[in-house]
């Protein structure tokens, strides 16, 4: 356990930061997992207006260092050619 008035600190706010970390998470993976129904239930309406709100999210979480760069270049790039390809056929 710490002794020191610093590392109790430190302590602290890394439980501070892990519960904002964890509740930034979740929420990424609800909305990913809500466009990928829309998807599945070939919504392309509801799923191109979903976009945009996803891409901030993900962005967001990039930023937030919750998913790497690459992860969430690679999140986008999927959602985006499967919905695309979704609106081609409808």
């Amino acid at each position: 356990m710490a002794n020191t008035v610093s590392s109790l600190k430190r302590i602290r706010i890394t439980e501070r930061r892990t519960a904002i970390n964890r509740i930034r998470k979740t929420r990424l993976r609800h909305q990913i997992r809500a466009i990928r129904r829309l998807i599945e239930q070939k919504d392309a309406a509801a799923a191109g207006k979903m976009l945009p709100e996803t891409f901030s999210l993900v962005d967001k979480a990039a930023k937030w260092g919750i998913i790497k760069k690459n992860t969430a270049s690679r999140y986008k790039s999927r959602v985006t050619l499967r919905v695309r390809k979704m609106t081609a056929t409808a």
